[in-house]
């Protein structure tokens, strides 16, 4: 009987500790609370009382304002969403102004692009007028010939068909064609190559190299040509054009095989004989059955145009949703 009395009060007292013990544990931190909100409203007291008016009204503003901290709890939230919000508000001021970076640059880069054509314009325009202009003798000074590609010269001699060499392979020059398909990756579908010959000037005393000009493919061998072949003294006009370096993933020259894949002036006078100097022959001094001349590449890449619409049209584009997103505030 009294064990059992003993166990019912043992369980009745372990059950008011347990009362009491999450009592004071939530009082302590309601204090804590109170505290942290008291500490926040006495700095609302100072600045009430920098305001101006008597000690009643200030007292009575702060027991105000003090119930509303204690029982509503708003001020530790005002606190977080003031700190909130000004993080926000300055992330948003920088990425408004990184964000503005974009149509700067595309304007830039667009005007960049005009200035470029009008470059690639002249340069092509002064092409043109070298290679069209009237021909003047063929210097024989290396010093001078070096500032002159590109230019018209005339020469008279004959060749030495004997010593024939072949770059290739090389499509026929189209300038129409070339300067419609610019930039384009594309191929007429002929190949063969072109003819270098020795030519012995006979009012300069020199013998120089003379790019014939293009032949097919089954047209490569001498035999196939023969009508071509004069022997005589011939008048040439050509464009004057100096050694080439191999550009990368082009083979390297063949010397054994005859087969050339770029301009190597020192490679070609040495196996021939001839001075490091090379014209090519135009068009108007193409033989009936022979080479076909004028092979002379001129039509340069000219695609800026397509580049300043594309700049322009994507600062066009960034400027308007700049402009959207953070000036009429639209939701893109």
């Amino acid at each position: 009987m009294y064990f059992l009395d003993y166990l019912s009060f043992k369980n009745h007292y372990e059950s008011l500790f347990i009362l009491y013990s999450q009592t004071v544990t939530s009082l302590k931190q309601r204090a804590l609370a109170v505290y942290i909100r008291r500490s926040h409203a006495l700095s609302k007291l100072q600045f009430v009382q920098h305001a101006g008016g008597s000690n009643a009204c200030h007292y009575t503003v702060f027991s105000l304002y003090l119930f509303h901290v204690v029982l509503t709890g708003k001020l530790v939230n005002t606190g977080r969403q003031c700190s909130s919000a000004a993080a926000e508000a300055e992330a948003d001021s920088f990425f408004k102004w990184f964000l503005l970076l974009i149509p700067v640059t595309t304007f830039g880069l667009g005007t960049w692009q005009v200035k470029r054509r009008q470059w690639k314009l002249q340069l092509i325009d002064d092409l043109t007028r070298l290679t069209t202009a009237e021909p003047i003798p063929l210097p024989t000074d290396p010093h001078e010939l070096s500032t002159l590609e590109y230019r018209r010269v005339k020469v008279r001699g004959k060749y030495d068909h004997s010593q024939e060499l072949y770059i290739m392979p090389r499509s026929p020059v189209d300038p129409e064609r070339e300067a419609r398909e610019a930039g384009r990756i594309s191929s007429s579908g002929e190949i063969g190559a072109n003819v270098i010959t020795p030519f012995h000037c006979t009012d300069l005393g020199i013998t120089i190299l003379v790019n014939r000009g293009y032949v097919p493919k089954q047209k490569i061998k001498p035999e196939t040509r023969m009508k071509g072949q004069v022997e005589g003294d011939v008048e040439v006009v050509g464009i004057v054009r100096l050694t080439e370096n191999r550009k990368p993933f082009v083979p390297n020259n063949d010397v054994q095989k005859n087969r050339w894949h770029y301009r190597d002036l020192e490679a070609m006078a040495q196996l021939t004989g001839a001075e490091p100097i090379f014209i090519d022959a135009d068009f108007a001094s193409t033989i009936p059955g022979g080479p076909v001349g004028g092979q002379t590449r001129v039509t340069l890449r000219n695609e800026h145009m397509q580049y300043i619409v594309t700049w322009y049209g994507l600062c066009a584009a960034t400027s308007y949703m700049w402009y959207a997103k953070f000036v009429k505030r639209i939701k893109i």
